[in-house]
């Protein structure tokens, strides 16, 4: 099934995701919880869309295990 719509929105929510971790580790500071508050009901649900975007990225492995054209096909 092609989603390439869903793919490419879930993508961008993982790399935001991914950069506030990456403020986070590196310097200590939450974009998430200074934009909308510390565990507020919007913040919860930022990150639990980031999450759900990490759990359907996941099905990315398939297309990468899939079976790969050779020259001599």
């Amino acid at each position: 099934m092609n989603n390439k719509c869903l793919d490419c929105i879930a993508l961008t929510v993982a790399i935001i995701g991914a950069v506030n971790w990456g403020l986070i580790g590196f310097f200590s500071f939450d974009l998430v919880s200074f934009i909308f508050g510390n565990m507020s009901w919007l913040a919860r649900i930022i990150y639990a869309v980031v999450g759900i975007s990490g759990l359907y990225l996941i099905t990315f492995y398939m297309y990468t295990g899939g079976t790969r054209k050779t020259a001599e096909q």
